[in-house]
């Protein structure tokens, strides 16, 4: 469909072939600048996206745990949730380096995710099998391990695969109103002004494989460490 109606356009300028994108993305990835920036902007979108794992957990676990710590974080996190990431953005830019800003970002969109399957999955603890490790005297490791860990983790999983392409989309849309030195939304957003259209398309290639991929690869270890988990709970 997309050669088809590009062969209408007749113009590159406003659609480019596939032909033409899958031709220029191998140039693209025949050069060393082309891997030092996905590289960047990958490590730095993965940063936030750990960051907002270990955020979310511990922010989950205080809000479940106690109730002062829900009323102040159940709140902030709504908020987080009803604004828009383009609000965000443009607020950061005021206080944050933009080189950290997407990693930024992609904590705040993926954090809410995080926070909110998390709980849900502790709110699902059978509290009889609480009472009955409290009665055989586990320690508060093998209540982690063996009860806990077990029963929140296919939430957690879940959160993961939600949270994975949209904080991913979350930290390239930042880099490309942030326009980070080195970054794949730099060059997004300087085909769009230059009207390189193959290259927005080819830079665009990027950003949707790169998602699949790590979305593929972290999902695939998470449920493998899922399983395992699930092996020590029974």
């Amino acid at each position: 469909m997309w050669q088809i109606i590009s062969y209408f356009v007749a113009s590159p300028l406003l659609l480019p072939g596939p032909y033409l994108v899958l031709k220029r993305l191998a140039e693209l990835c025949g050069t060393l600048r082309f891997w030092h920036i996905a590289c960047v902007s990958l490590l730095r979108i993965l940063a936030g996206i750990a960051a907002a794992l270990v955020l979310g957990v511990i922010a989950a676990v205080l809000s479940s745990r106690y109730r002062l710590a829900n009323a102040l974080i159940a709140p902030a996190v709504n908020i987080i949730k009803a604004t828009p990431v383009a609000s965000f953005i443009m607020l950061a830019l005021l206080w944050i380096n933009r080189d950290i800003l997407p990693a930024f970002i992609t904590v705040l969109i993926a954090l809410p995710v995080v926070f909110s399957n998390v709980s849900a999955g502790i709110s699902t603890i059978n509290r009889g099998l609480v009472q009955v490790a409290y009665c055989f005297g586990f320690s508060a490791v093998k209540k982690i391990r063996r009860l806990y860990i077990p029963s929140v983790f296919p939430y957690f999983l879940s959160a993961c695969r939600s949270c994975l392409g949209l904080a991913w989309k979350a930290g390239v849309a930042a880099e490309v109103l942030a326009v980070p030195a080195v970054s794949i939304g730099k060059m997004i957003y300087s085909s769009k002004m230059y009207l390189e259209t193959t290259d927005l398309f080819a830079w665009s290639a990027v950003v949707i494989i790169l998602s699949v991929v790590i979305e593929y690869i972290l999902c695939a270890a998470l449920s493998r460490a899922g399983k395992k988990y699930e092996r020590q709970g029974e």
